[in-house]
């Protein structure tokens, strides 16, 4: 067993459908199966979240799978080493259009309905005549400069040749992308769960497509915390780790995720009804009001995919988010270490954690033996 350096643990989160591994590992006791005393803080915006872990106020936090690079980097703030042992979740986000877009889209187009997943090119006539007309560029929304969110639209918009020249992207929160969506301050937003669907429950949204419509398997959310913490508390990473790898194999199971979408609605996490939160949980997007919803079995995954284990903090997945971050321009005149992804990405101490998993089990079946 191992024996935690620091047992008390304060670990923040974002109220996403995708903070479910921190929250199952709380209410159903993993964590305290570790050693672990811990406590989960909720922040409203990602900047504040990579603040407070920057500063020590916070031990851990479920984190946007680039933040740990762009934090070592000092994109956006100062340099602060920040690692991750534990890759959270898959997919997750989806693109979600105002209903007043969505008319727009069907007038500028000349047509009836919109075929799901929405292709781009169909707001190239809304962004001319809004340009011809002198009207305001449309206004897209992302929950972080750093996040698969925002290298997500850029690549569903370049698939239709439209720049981000032809529109604005701004950050919101993704707490308050509906009360955005609703009073027109934004047009469109690519936002986790379980914030599309509460906009289509209600009626003031469409939900164009996923992140997976866009990118299949990509990394969402990681664990991330100081590289100085792990140091010093090598033990604790590794009960940290274990924890909550236990609780992603819990979520895997499609009739856990019920029970997880029960968890997630309460007022200290989520604070949302179940039937917003859980339908991404099983592999459904609601899309619109009057539209049926679609199929998306990997909507959300915690634990496996078709090619295995996805919690490995494998490199290749760090350099592919290196090169999405250089696509966007964000590494211009930034020295980029050579090692910056073994740096950041730790699969030794997922692998250590490993080990331990499978040790504890062995124990478990010769008592019971």
């Amino acid at each position: 067993m191992i024996e935690p350096e620091q047992t008390d643990l304060t670990l923040g989160f974002i109220p996403l459908t995708d903070s479910a591994p921190l929250i199952v590992a709380k209410e159903l006791g993993f964590f305290s199966q570790w050693g672990l005393n811990v406590s989960l803080q909720k922040q409203n915006s990602w900047a504040t979240l990579r603040d407070k872990l920057h500063a020590g106020l916070l031990d851990a936090t479920q984190m946007l799978a680039p933040m740990p690079i762009a934090s070592t980097l000092g994109l956006g703030c100062p340099k602060v080493k920040v690692i991750t042992p534990l890759v959270l979740s898959l997919n997750g986000n989806a693109i979600t259009l105002s209903e007043k877009l969505h008319q727009e889209i069907l007038q500028e187009n000349n047509i009836a309905h919109v075929t799901l997943p929405l292709a781009a090119y169909l707001l190239q006539k809304v962004i001319s005549v809004r340009k011809m007309q002198n009207r305001p560029k449309l206004k897209f929304a992302t929950v972080f400069p750093y996040s698969c969110h925002y290298y997500q639209v850029r690549d569903w918009l370049a698939s239709a040749n439209i720049s981000e020249e032809d529109l604005d992207i701004v950050v919101v929160p993704p707490v308050n992308m509906v009360a955005f969506l609703q009073s027109g301050e934004i047009d469109g937003c690519c936002v986790g769960g379980p914030w599309n669907a509460k906009a289509v429950r209600a009626g003031i949204g469409l939900t164009a497509l996923t992140s997976f419509d866009i990118w299949q398997d990509s990394p969402e959310k990681v664990l991330g915390l100081l590289a100085s913490f792990q140091q010093a508390n090598p033990n604790t990473v590794l009960a940290l780790t274990a924890a909550l790898k236990q609780a992603c194999i819990w979520l895997e199971n499609i009739p856990n995720r019920f029970e997880a979408a029960r968890l997630l609605s309460s007022d200290q996490y989520l604070d949302a009804s179940v039937d917003v939160i859980a339908p991404s949980l099983i592999g459904s997007c609601l899309t619109h009001i009057s539209l049926p919803p679609r199929a998306i079995p990997s909507y959300n995954q915690f634990s496996k995919s078709n090619n295995g284990s996805i919690n490995v903090p494998e490199y290749i997945r760090g350099e592919w988010l290196i090169s999405q971050m250089a696509k966007a321009g964000q590494l211009k005149n930034i020295d980029v270490p050579a090692d910056i992804v073994r740096e950041v990405f730790r699969p030794d101490i997922y692998q250590q954690m490993r080990l331990k998993l499978e040790d504890q089990a062995v124990q478990f079946f010769r008592r019971s033996g």
